[in-house]
């Protein structure tokens, strides 16, 4: 894995790069988690992988900042890395930062493949089915920042309250694959609606894995991603 540091403003963002092929930008959950995707062994076959840690964590300077601010820090690096457009995988709040990546900037987008995600809502059925499951949930050890993760929920929740969040969604003709894991916590009928109104929207589900199945089945997690980068995979 090489590393590479992206100048933005005042801060410096860091930048891990793997593999040979066509590019793909992986993100990480949270919000406010380091990278905790950047690794070797986790990257999709047969491609590029650029695993950047968000502002204000880990390796990146900065701090507190919006998602409109991560969607411009990943269109610097884009272009500081001379990528034309790029498959996103995101996992967790990674997905949904990619499914806001892939409507304010369908040109640099060629496909999101979304793991895991909450979709766009604070439904609170849904955080009720979650808190009444993490206990059961495994224990993965990730370092967060609070202000970080407090500052970009904030922003998500702006943006799932804004009056064009559907309209802007139901226009976008990126393809998107969400991919729910089986055993997770969290309901995954945000994802399977979301399917449903992006034009080019898929929906599956992998069985037998936890929400942080990178971790528990790192297998099961690089055949997912790698099918899923596939060209042949975006047919809808």
């Amino acid at each position: 894995m090489d590393s590479r540091t992206v100048e933005v403003g005042t801060a410096a963002l860091h930048v891990g790069v793997t593999g040979q092929g066509p590019d793909v930008v992986v993100l990480s959950g949270g919000p406010g988690c380091v990278q905790y995707l950047e690794r070797d062994e986790l990257a999709p076959l047969g491609h590029r992988a650029w695993f950047p840690e968000p502002r204000g964590v880990g390796r990146s300077t900065g701090g507190p900042h919006s998602m409109e601010q991560a969607i411009k820090d990943l269109e610097n690096i884009r272009t500081a890395a001379g990528v034309s457009t790029w498959v996103v995988v995101g996992h967790s709040w990674g997905s949904d930062l990619a499914v806001r990546y892939a409507v304010e900037h369908p040109e640099a987008v060629t496909a999101v493949v979304g793991i895991a995600g909450r979709g766009p809502q604070r439904d609170s059925t849904w955080s009720e089915a979650y808190h009444d499951g993490v206990t059961s949930e495994p224990v993965v050890d990730i370092a967060w920042v609070p202000e970080v993760h407090a500052a970009l929920g904030e922003s998500f929740t702006e943006w799932v309250h804004r009056p064009d969040l559907w309209r802007g969604l139901a226009d976008c003709r990126v393809p998107m694959h969400f991919i729910a894991a089986g055993d997770d916590i969290r309901p995954s009928w945000p994802l399977a609606q979301l399917a449903h109104l992006v034009p080019r929207g898929r929906f599956s589900t992998v069985s037998g894995v936890p929400h942080n199945f990178w971790f528990t089945h790192p297998e099961v997690w690089v055949r997912t991603v790698t099918e899923n980068v596939r060209p042949e995979s975006r047919r809808c």
